[in-house]
C-alpha cells in the first residue's frame, strides 16, 4: 500500500499495490502493520456498506461528537464518488478546511480520515457503493453533521445533488 498525506493533517490518501498475472490481480486493501508503518493508528471495529441508487446522490457531511468521535478508511467498492473530508479539530492548523479525491472501484484506492473530520460524498455514476471501515462502532444519539453547502467551509462540489436526506439538508449554519 502506498500512503499519501494530503492537506489536512492525519488525512492520508491509501492506494493498493496490485499485483497483476494471467489470472487478474490481487491487493492488500488494509493491514493494521502497514498503516502503524505509516504513523496511521487504526484498527477497523465495524463495517459498513453504503449503496446508492442513483448519480449524484449526496451523503455527507457526517461525524460522530467526543468522546464517540470516530476515524475511518472508506473506499468506493462499485462506482465512482467525490469524496470530501472536513476538518472540525478546533486545535488544527487546517480546521474548517477541507480536501477531495475522487474514488473510484476501479482505482480501489481510500481515504483515511481520523477522528475530528466530517466526511461526505457525491456518487458520479449510478450504482455506487461505498465501504466504511470504522475504527469505533456507531453510538446511536451521537451522530452530528454540518450542510454540504454552508457558506462557513466553502466546499466545492462537481455538481449539485439530485438525491439527499432531508436531515442532510437542515443542518444549521456552522458556528463553530
Amino acid at each position: 500500500m502506498k500512503f499519501t498525506a494530503t492537506a489536512l493533517p492525519g488525512v492520508m490518501h491509501i492506494a493498493p499495490e496490485a499485483h497483476h498475472d494471467h489470472r487478474g490481480s490481487f491487493a492488500r486493501l488494509y493491514c493494521a502493520d502497514l498503516f502503524q508503518a505509516a504513523g496511521v493508528k487504526f484498527v477497523s471495529s465495524q463495517i459498513n456498506l453504503s449503496h446508492n441508487m442513483a448519480r449524484h446522490t449526496l451523503r455527507g457531511m457526517h461525524f460522530q461528537d467526543h468522546p464517540f468521535a470516530e476515524a475511518k478508511v472508506v473506499r468506493v467498492v462499485r462506482g465512482a464518488a467525490y469524496d470530501v473530508v472536513l476538518d472540525l479539530r478546533a486545535d488544527s492548523p487546517t480546521y474548517r478546511k477541507w480536501t477531495s479525491a475522487n474514488l473510484t472501484a476501479s482505482g480501489a484506492e481510500a481515504l483515511f480520515i481520523p477522528e475530528g473530520c466530517a466526511h461526505g460524498f457525491l456518487t458520479l455514476e449510478a450504482e455506487t457503493d461505498v465501504l466504511y471501515q470504522m475504527g469505533r462502532p456507531f453510538a446511536p444519539g451521537h451522530a452530528r453533521g454540518v450542510r454540504w453547502n454552508d457558506p462557513a467551509f466553502g466546499i466545492v462540489w462537481p455538481a449539485n445533488p439530485a438525491a439527499i436526506d432531508a436531515k442532510d439538508l437542515a443542518w444549521a449554519d456552522y458556528a463553530g
